[in-house]
């Protein structure tokens, strides 16, 4: 429901109000369009775009610009002391909405930038397709993984590794990540069994394969990573997470080059929908696999943040 009110009622419900409700003077106008664009624009950064698909977000811009003109061409006392309760909710609410979605917005484009710590470049592991970034960028409002580099929680320390994370869900030519609405079966979503192949030439460290997957949206956090695979490849491990249960394809100690296939995507571990998890960090301990240096990623050669839309690897 989180979904439906953020991303289609309150988008609808600005764009009617700017539509049929516009203010009856040209700053008071100017204040509201402001308002709306910028909480559309709060919307199109912040949001996971996979329901309603990624290109919604377009969608409504057009139709705020359409508005803004189509009103703005419109003759209009320029001051807004001519003060009707329509213009004074226009300029009181404009500014509150421009001031609060103006923030936003300022605050995820910052999360654009890459972190400041080593980056690896690797291609899109994922077989040949369109995908979309979930989790991804160098803040917290845009990706959940970057909380276990607090270090006041100390069951963080095990899970440091993954800090600078990306989720990639898979698209279908629609834009859509899956077929019904919200259904529970996972081999319902375009990213259930897509294969996984190895971003880098290197040496199988560590796998697990026998996990179920999860039912949506439920999770197994009592395997995080569910079945996974870590391959090391010189200096850097590079992490995937989540396969399908049975599917992974290698072993410890096994070499694979680059584009070998590893496996398929699943929903096993800490998923609630089906998705690749991948992250590039040092190497860690026996005792905790995943606490080593955290590192960032480059996919493609783009650093990939939320919303960011990748071609699978092709290979």
């Amino acid at each position: 429901m989180t979904v439906v009110l953020l991303q289609i009622l309150l988008p609808l419900a600005l764009l009617a109000w700017l539509i049929v409700l516009p203010a009856d003077t040209r700053s008071a106008l100017a204040a509201q369009a402001c308002g709306v664009g910028a909480v559309l624009l709060a919307l199109a950064l912040v949001a996971l775009w996979t329901f309603p698909p990624w290109w919604t977000p377009g969608v409504y811009a057009v139709i705020w610009a359409a508005a803004t003109v189509v009103h703005g061409l419109r003759r209009r006392p320029a001051s807004a002391w001519r003060s009707t309760a329509r213009t004074a909710t226009a300029l009181a609410l404009g500014a509150v909405l421009a001031t609060l979605g103006g923030a936003i917005s300022a605050l995820a484009l910052t999360a654009r930038a890459t972190p400041p710590v080593a980056v690896v470049d690797i291609p899109n592991p994922l077989g040949a397709g369109n995908y979309l970034v979930a989790h991804g960028g160098s803040r917290p409002l845009l990706n959940a993984h970057l909380k276990t580099l607090d270090p006041t929680v100390p069951r963080f320390a095990a899970w440091r590794g993954q800090s600078h994370a990306v989720d990639l869900i898979a698209l279908d030519g629609a834009g859509l990540h899956m077929d019904g609405w919200w259904p529970t079966d996972p081999a319902r979503y375009a990213s259930f069994g897509r294969p996984v192949h190895a971003p880098c030439s290197g040496t199988i460290i560590g796998t697990a394969n026998d996990l179920p997957d999860n039912r949506v949206p439920d999770m197994d956090r009592a395997h995080m990573l569910g079945n996974h695979v870590l391959l090391q490849c010189g200096p850097v491990v590079i992490v995937l997470a989540h396969f399908r249960r049975g599917t992974v394809r290698v072993a410890v100690d096994q070499a694979v080059a680059a584009g070998a296939l590893l496996g398929a995507v699943g929903n096993s571990g800490n998923s609630s929908e089906p998705h690749l998890h991948v992250h590039a960090q040092r190497p860690g301990t026996a005792a905790q696999p995943i606490g080593g240096e955290p590192l960032a990623l480059r996919i493609n050669g783009r650093y990939p943040v939320r919303n960011t839309r990748l071609n699978g690897g092709g290979w």
